[in-house]
């Protein structure tokens, strides 16, 4: 398993992840936009330009993640809830375990499902107010 930090804006991902980049000295390892996804009819036009998932590796297993919001995918960005643990599994019983096991008590934002990007997602806020993001690749 691995954990790593996934960041969230309003609109902003893109330099706030340029910089990043020059503060760890590293590259992209990815990033897209709203208007990479193949059905992105349901996005409003001025916000196809935002990023969807950007990614720089700062260590060895660790990751920095994020993506900007927007209006009509998740809750609304807010200053000070910004941010989800990301748990990253390769074995998708052991992430349906830790998916429900996190979300008793909580809320689930998206189930666990099948992605475009290839992978077996889902998210949720603990009973903690603590939001989670797990990703079977």
């Amino acid at each position: 398993m691995k954990v790593h930090i996934y960041l969230n804006f309003d609109g902003h991902c893109e330099a706030a992840f340029n910089f990043y980049k020059s503060v760890f000295n590293r590259d992209f390892e990815m990033i897209s936009h709203f208007k990479d996804m193949p059905d992105n009819n349901n996005i409003a036009e001025e916000h196809k330009g935002r990023v969807m998932h950007v990614s720089i590796p700062i260590g060895e297993n660790s990751l920095l993640m994020g993506s900007d919001s927007i209006p009509d995918f998740g809750p609304p960005h807010k200053i000070g809830n910004n941010f989800s643990v990301s748990i990253n599994l390769e074995d998708k019983a052991e992430g349906e375990r830790i998916f429900k096991a996190l979300s008793e008590g909580g809320s689930v934002t998206m189930p666990m499902t099948d992605t475009f990007w290839k992978a077996y997602y889902g998210c949720l806020v603990d009973k903690f107010g603590v939001n989670w993001m797990v990703s079977v690749e």
